[in-house]
């Protein structure tokens, strides 16, 4: 899979990428993540990228050609399944989208930063917006982060296991459920028996309960999806 990410501050997104799961993935050369600076796009001796907005308002705007121009670059090169925009108005992301996202070959990611960027990008580009939650941030690019974290360790050969994907909270529109390891015994509290009998149709079984009970304590509003 091929990411592209345009960004404003493309440092923010140096060390997201560069540890743990994202790092092994590039490793294996089975995700590629490009972050491009839209400063070399802006607009003029000071490299432009905002203005005021029409109508007047407090905060700036980021300006159409810059993008426009970054974008059409990268289609010179690539074919892109979804263009996204990173918006606190888009559509809520969850494991559902992000399992569909990690099928796709090809992705841009839009940052957006300041007030937001014109419209008329949004309408002439934009193929889906995602938001990670009802809050605001400073930019995008934490955004972009998350979404392309939670996409990219889903691609096969990415995790040591295979089916541990699989069993994350979510999956099932279900939360996971509690899990266990050595010692046996930590300060008076046990593991559940049953993790220790060995008996794999009992354990799934006991797994499958616990992940129920605890779905319809902390969000039951999963169930009711």
């Amino acid at each position: 899979m091929r990411i592209d990410i345009i960004s404003v501050m493309p440092e923010l997104l140096d060390s997201p990428f560069a540890h743990s799961i994202m790092k092994r993935a590039q490793e294996k050369g089975l995700l590629t993540v490009n972050v491009h600076n839209l400063r070399d796009y802006g607009l003029g001796r000071h490299k432009q990228l905002d203005d005021y907005q029409y109508g007047g308002g407090a905060g700036m705007v980021m300006m159409c050609e810059p993008l426009a121009n970054c974008i059409l670059d990268l289609q010179k090169e690539v074919t892109y399944d979804e263009i996204i925009f990173l918006t606190p108005d888009g559509k809520r992301l969850n494991q559902s989208m992000s399992n569909r996202l990690s099928m796709y070959k090809n992705l841009l990611f839009i940052c957006g930063h300041y007030k937001g960027i014109d419209e008329r990008i949004r309408e002439e580009f934009v193929t889906m917006e995602i938001s990670i939650g009802d809050f605001v941030l400073s930019g995008g690019e934490l955004a972009a982060a998350v979404v392309v974290d939670s996409i990219g360790r889903l691609l096969p050969g990415v995790l040591g296991d295979e089916t541990s994907a699989l069993f994350d909270s979510f999956q099932d529109d279900l939360l996971a459920p509690p899990v266990y390891t050595r010692p046996e015994t930590y300060r008076g509290r046990t593991v559940p028996p049953i993790l220790l009998s060995g008996h794999t149709r009992k354990i799934e079984e006991w797994r499958m309960e616990q992940a129920e009970k605890r779905t319809m304590e902390r969000r039951p509003d999963l169930l009711e999806d």
